[in-house]
């Protein structure tokens, strides 16, 4: 019998997975700061615009979606942005 390490075993497990991790959906304030090259508070702000705009209360997450129908960025444009 080999002797196979923990991280052997995890290694295999990972490749033998079958179900890819789904894309992110919500956009938090640090992705609009890499997307539009604004600085942390504008980013907040303007995730507050897009909550407003899309009748959402202060606690509620904003999607890919409608943070671009609010900035009119394409979603095949931020979708690269929000990697896991």
């Amino acid at each position: 019998m080999t002797d196979r390490t923990t991280n052997d075993l995890f290694r295999s497990e990972l490749t033998n997975m079958t179900t890819p991790i789904p894309p992110r959906v919500v956009i938090y304030t640090k992705d609009v700061e890499n997307i539009t090259g604004k600085k942390s508070k504008a980013a907040r702000r303007l995730l507050q615009k897009v909550r407003e705009q899309s009748g959402k209360t202060q606690e509620e997450l904003v999607t890919m979606q409608e943070f671009c129908h609010v900035t009119g960025i394409p979603e095949d444009v931020v979708r690269p942005f929000l990697v896991h």
